[in-house]
């Protein structure tokens, strides 16, 4: 009888919370019995990159968002291209050139591999170290409890890249439905955006909506780019430029303080100041202290728990750029 009062506990948990990692069979400390030093070990692998180059950190952050918004979080950002597969989501537009720190997540299998082998997933690979990223560039402030238990999909595919990302020139609408078809609020849209305190933009992401034309960007901010950017960005002739020229090394609600000052990239940064809700919780994470980190902590695993693969949706890959044969 206490057994199926615990299930239905869990069951209306469920109901309640629909992302909840609990509800995608996900738990906090999953390896504690099967390899129980798997997180200690992708933390490390994480500190010695992202402590030579802050950048890999931004990446790790947002190859995590990436993963999750395509597929589910099943590391299937991470497939290279085959002869069967040669336009897997790591080539599409979103995620190629820019998005970093594949090599960080090869090293941290391999190590995983050497004290457990096959037993831990990439997608959770990709999840603790999307983690260990934020704790470190945050200067050991944001310390999110992540769950684990995902297994790795088969399936990756370059359209379905640009179907999902929401790319910078969105609008507040169109934001909040692409993050809505994910399960995930405008509220954790907001807080998610906060990732964009950290990391470098090319060029082309935001020349021709925000300073080719007429916005609402601050026009000594205009400037600063104008003189870093190209008129007309190509393949050829692409520099990257800071996301957050204040503190572009730490993962802080700088940010959001830069939204408020029209100081910032993208349409889709600009865009959180089109409304009045949204306009209230930009101001509030970046005036309430520890606020923004306490929020980012709890996006973070609900984004994490996006269409989790379990039983025979996935597997545990030995490599993670190839799927099992």
């Amino acid at each position: 009888m206490a057994l199926a009062s615990h299930k239905l506990c869990i069951a209306l948990t469920c109901v309640l919370l629909l992302s909840s990692s609990a509800c995608h069979g996900l738990e906090v400390g999953f390896y504690k019995k099967t390899c129980p030093r798997v997180e200690a070990i992708v933390r490390d692998e994480v500190k010695k990159f992202v402590y030579k180059d802050a950048g890999i950190g931004a990446g790790l952050i947002r190859m995590f968002f990436h993963d999750c918004f395509v597929q589910g979080c099943d590391g299937s950002v991470l497939l290279d291209p085959t002869p069967a597969n040669p336009q897997p989501e790591k080539l599409s537009p979103p995620n190629f050139p820019s998005l970093r720190g594949f090599e960080v997540i090869d090293a941290a299998k391999d190590a995983v591999e050497k004290e457990c082998p096959d037993v831990v997933s990439c997608a959770d690979i990709v999840a603790f170290a999307g983690r260990d990223a934020a704790y470190f560039l945050s200067k050991m402030t944001v310390k999110i409890n992540m769950p684990a238990g995902r297994l790795d999909g088969r399936i990756s595919n370059s359209t379905e890249a640009l179907d999902n990302l929401p790319p910078p020139f969105f609008n507040l609408d169109q934001l909040v439905a692409s993050f809505a078809a994910k399960g995930l609020s405008a509220e954790d849209m907001v807080v998610l955006s906060g990732a964009h305190t950290i990391g470098v933009s090319h060029c082309s992401s935001f020349v021709s909506d925000r300073i080719a034309v007429a916005s609402d960007i601050d026009a000594g901010f205009a400037n600063f780019l104008r003189r870093r950017c190209p008129a007309n960005p190509s393949m050829a002739n692409d520099p990257t430029v800071n996301q957050d020229v204040v503190t572009p090394n730490a993962l802080d609600n700088q940010y959001y303080k830069n939204v408020l000052a029209h100081k910032v990239l993208f349409t889709s940064d600009a865009a959180l100041l089109t409304a009045p809700a949204t306009t209230q919780m930009v101001r509030d994470s970046a005036n309430i202290p520890g606020q923004w980190e306490a929020k980012f902590n709890q996006a973070m695993v609900k984004m994490g728990a996006i269409d989790v693969k379990t039983g025979k949706q996935g597997e545990i890959r030995r490599t993670c750029r190839v799927v099992n044969q």
